[in-house]
């Protein structure tokens, strides 16, 4: 089954709402998507991240939330996941991840893995999650936006994917909070510049500025071809 691993630039790219929309396009297109977040930090009881997936999909949590098969791992101290981990004297096993993504591969056609911050974030003390990203081998799907810093960040993540051999399936140009329409459009044409430089022929799909519970609908066929 296709199962894409949805990361951003930094902690406020749009990763849920992405990851979100994304599902409600499969699921839309009557496919059987659910979504998975790789651990979540700031919140009690389910991942709220999952909660916001479920409520832009139009659906109630499922049973796979509600046994936490669809993040493993929640933590109430809003950090890095290996000190908010840390904090509750816990340390995140990348192998119960695991094991939970290979649960819901069998119950489901389609696959989002939200990840938790950047692509750089320590999981633990031994490995970071574009550690784990690269041992999996999933297709990224790059989360960034208009904002101030998000050429720098933007760049940064699609040279080190290329150093690290990581496949792009496409990048999501966000544009909250669009505050300048010259910024807005100059950075899509550095990003989609950048990307055939590092040798990525993928697509760029852009989710209009909207409103706080809004789901726009966006057309995400280009990343789905399958």
């Amino acid at each position: 089954m296709p199962t894409y691993f949805v990361t951003g630039i930094d902690t406020d790219a749009g990763k849920s709402f992405a990851t979100g929309l994304m599902a409600k396009y499969l699921q839309e297109r009557g496919e059987n998507i659910t979504t998975q977040k790789f651990a979540q930090t700031g919140c009690q009881g389910i991942s709220e991240d999952i909660l916001a997936h479920r409520e832009i999909m139009g659906i109630e949590p499922t049973k796979w939330d509600c046994e936490g098969t669809t993040c493993p791992y929640v933590f109430n101290y809003p950090a890095s996941p290996h000190l908010a981990a840390s904090l509750e004297n816990q340390r995140i096993e990348v192998q119960r991840i695991t094991e939970s993504t290979n649960v819901l591969e069998e119950n489901f056609d389609y696959l989002l893995i939200e990840g938790v911050g950047g692509i750089y974030v320590p999981i633990n003390d031994d490995i970071t999650l574009l550690d784990y990203v690269e041992k999996m081998k999933y297709p990224l799907i790059l989360v960034t936006s208009s904002k101030l810093g998000s050429i720098n960040h933007t760049l940064l993540t699609l040279e080190i994917a290329y150093k690290r051999k990581l496949p792009i399936q496409g990048v999501i140009y966000n544009h909250y909070p669009n505050d300048s329409e010259i910024i807005l459009k100059d950075s899509i044409k550095v990003f989609r510049r950048f990307l055939d430089q590092f040798g990525y022929d993928c697509p760029i799909i852009e989710i209009p500025k909207f409103e706080k519970g809004e789901a726009p609908n966006v057309d995400f066929g280009l990343f789905f071809t399958n």
